[in-house]
């Protein structure tokens, strides 16, 4: 008894021992929780250090989050990248931007922020209604490329505490998170606002307004009487510096998103800022999932600002919680470096069974909210992201779907009415999801013949062939298998060739026993060399766009 008290206080105390460099450990430490794993020891900001990540159990579960993608730039209720578009002379957002505020010289993005007041955002209410849905992770923005920080910043004056709403946005749905019992994640996107934003530096070239510079390089000493008076723009907008390369051309950003191509270099201090304001967020608000909107980590390879805050990430994990419960999400790994983190495809799925957990990330509209959608009725349907999350499951993949917030911090009518349908479907349908580990293939059908290849961050997503009730996907859990045709077929039945009788390199045991999620017992099926045929009832599950066989021997 002594012995195993003696042990236990060892593992609690390592941890802080070996952040602080004190002593000299051996290569492990117990979990002072009492498992048989083992845990590396705390992390440095090398590459091959952070190879020792294991992904954490409760990520690996909970395979489907819902994300708020919510800050000022949906004030306008005008569409992604709203504070990059409105200085682009001529296009959509630079229009309504005009007509609806005024000229980029006058009132720049500076002032959109004075004008997002965040008033009906109820975060309660919200993180409630995606726990209903089923979520078990939820990611909040806690900045984007506009540099704006959406908590209450240390190191960013320009922040969402200090300005346009005055609330600790971030706070706000942290506490949310832990009142509703979901894990809670922030997703980070300033890194990139010094080239971002080089679009403020510009000037309209014709009209009336040709040559007047837009508010890209304005300076505190310009604040004066105005509402921002005592602040610097230049926290916010980061543009005293000379163009990357081609900056005039509006598309050559995406070839430069990995700090080349002739991008400008950010200055060291700026760079320590991100790196300060990011340790400052996860130590302040403790976030268990951290996803980043870069190749790789931050300003790598420039820098070792991503490195460092990866292995600060991970060792404070380990000294709270005494085992690694931390996710770092970062884009356009190479093999190693999946090793590290866990990839993520943006707006897109793996073709493949991948061997480390991975995540999509998508959304049913627009990243930053676009009334037009909502007017147009053009949100991607419940029966479109439960697809993608049965693929993306059964290829050891997690889903994080965004759900676009207005201005105001509601979600519209459109939304509600998906963000329900995905809860009933998931409240039959859970158990093929939550919890499951890959088979040995991850589907048939007539989709995996016309399988679209990924590029660049992902973005391969709505290109392959649709799926019908032919395409199956399948998850297991212990000694069950789960099979999810993705519709439900016209003549009541449905053929799966991959349970062909014989076929013992997939399933060698006799099938005993299967069941309808959410409707009871099948005893209407029949297994020979072309495959296990089902005779369905006659009752649907609710919502059988995509339903789940459990399948026992």
């Amino acid at each position: 008894m002594k012995r195993r008290t003696l042990v236990k206080g060892l593992a609690t105390a390592i941890p802080s021992l070996l952040l602080s460099k004190a002593i000299a450990l051996p290569a492990y430490f117990l979990d002072p929780e009492g498992s048989k794993e083992y845990i590396k020891v705390p992390f440095s900001p090398t590459w091959d250090s952070l190879k020792n990540y294991k992904v954490p159990e409760w990520y690996k579960d909970a395979k489907f989050g819902i994300w708020a993608h919510w800050g000022p730039q949906c004030e306008p209720e005008r569409g992604d990248w709203y504070a990059r578009g409105m200085y682009e002379e001529g296009s959509d957002q630079y229009k309504y931007h005009v007509e609806k505020y005024g000229h980029p010289s006058k009132f720049g993005f500076k002032d959109v922020i004075n004008k997002w007041k965040a008033e009906n955002w109820d975060p309660d209410h919200l993180v409630g209604l995606y726990k209903k849905a089923g979520a078990e992770y939820f990611v909040a923005l806690a900045n984007h490329h506009d540099n704006f920080d959406l908590y209450n910043s240390k190191y960013q004056e320009w922040n969402s505490v200090k300005m346009g709403p005055k609330k600790d946005i971030i706070g706000g749905w942290a506490k949310a998170a832990k009142k509703h019992n979901i894990h809670f994640g922030v997703s980070v996107h300033a890194a990139h606002a010094w080239s971002w934003f080089e679009t403020s530096q510009r000037s309209d070239k014709k009209g009336p307004m040709a040559g007047i510079p837009y508010d890209g390089k304005i300076t505190k000493a310009d604040g004066k009487g105005k509402w921002w008076d005592g602040e610097d723009p230049q926290s916010l907008y980061a543009q005293n510096h000379p163009l990357s390369e081609d900056s005039e051309n509006n598309g050559a950003i995406h070839r430069q998103w990995n700090w080349g191509n002739g991008v400008a270099k950010p200055t060291d201090a700026y760079i320590e800022k991100f790196y300060q304001r990011t340790i400052d967020l996860i130590d302040k608000y403790e976030p268990e999932l951290v996803y980043f909107d870069d190749t790789a980590l931050p300003l790598w390879p420039i820098s070792d600002a991503g490195l460092r805050i990866a292995a600060h990430l991970y060792n404070r994990s380990i000294k709270k919680n005494g085992a690694l419960k931390a996710v770092l999400n970062g884009k356009i790994l190479d093999e190693e470096q999946r090793k590290c983190m866990v990839w993520d495809i943006e707006r897109g799925q793996s073709n493949e069974i991948e061997p480390y957990t991975w995540q999509t990330d998508t959304c049913i509209g627009s990243w930053h909210y676009d009334r037009r959608i909502f007017d147009n009725h053009h949100y991607k349907s419940s029966k479109t992201v439960i697809h993608t999350l049965a693929d993306v499951v059964s290829k050891n993949g997690n889903l994080l779907l965004s759900i676009p917030v207005r201005g105001d911090g509601t979600i519209d009518a459109d939304e509600l009415k998906v963000v329900e349908e995905i809860g009933q479907w998931m409240k039959v349908n859970k158990e093929c999801i939550y919890g499951t580990r890959p088979w040995k293939i991850y589907g048939e059908g007539p989709a995996t013949e016309n399988m679209a290849p990924l590029t660049a961050q992902g973005f391969n997503e709505g290109k392959g062939k649709p799926f019908v009730a032919q395409d199956i996907r399948f998850t297991t859990k212990g000694a069950v298998l789960y099979a999810i045709p993705m519709g439900w077929p016209e003549n009541g039945k449905i053929t799966i060739k991959s349970l062909a009788k014989g076929n013992a390199s997939l399933y060698p045991s006799k099938i005993k026993s299967m069941e309808l999620l959410g409707v009871g017992p099948i005893t209407d099926f029949k297994q020979d060399e072309t495959g296990l045929t089902v005779t369905l009832p006659a009752k649907q599950p609710a919502l059988s766009y995509a339903f789940a066989l459990k399948i026992t021997n």
